[in-house]
């Protein structure tokens, strides 16, 4: 019995470690950054899955919006089922990795076709934001927000 339930959880816990075999072949690479995130990109044609550190879009980034944000270059150029997306996202949290890859996919795209460089300059999907978390300073409760005053 016990080592029933033991041969379950090493099941279980290989199904969830489990990294999909990807391949790299006639790919272009591209690298993406925002905040403190930095994403590998490499882009090739293909059905239009997107597999971020190994797992499908769906199961990395939960959220919808996050989803939708990595998709908009595609869409921007109407072309949403004709590339494959593999990259690599390290640091930052998910939105800030998100954006890393949206940049990343946006730069692969225009070193793929040259001529979509102006419609997705056009949305600001090819520069980098950059946007980062100001400095705290000394004095103050956080960047810019003091300490609440007391008159007595």
């Amino acid at each position: 019995m016990e080592q029933q339930q033991e041969t379950q959880i090493t099941e279980k816990a290989t199904l969830k470690n489990k990294k999909i075999k990807l391949d790299f072949s006639n790919t272009v690479y591209a690298t993406g950054r925002r905040k403190k995130s930095i994403a590998k990109v490499w882009l090739k044609k293909g059905s239009g899955s997107i597999y971020v550190n190994g797992k499908k879009m769906n199961e990395y980034f939960s959220k919808a919006n996050l989803q939708i944000s990595i998709c908009r270059p595609f869409s921007i150029i109407k072309r949403e089922n004709e590339y494959d997306v593999i990259s690599s996202v390290k640091g930052g949290g998910l939105s800030g990795q998100a954006g890393a890859i949206t940049l990343g996919v946006s730069r692969a795209l225009v070193k793929l076709e040259n001529d979509l460089k102006s419609a997705l300059k056009k949305e600001k999907l090819t520069t980098r934001d950059s946007r980062a978390v100001e400095r705290k300073k000394y004095g103050l409760r956080k960047a810019r927000r003091s300490f609440q005053f007391s008159k007595r």
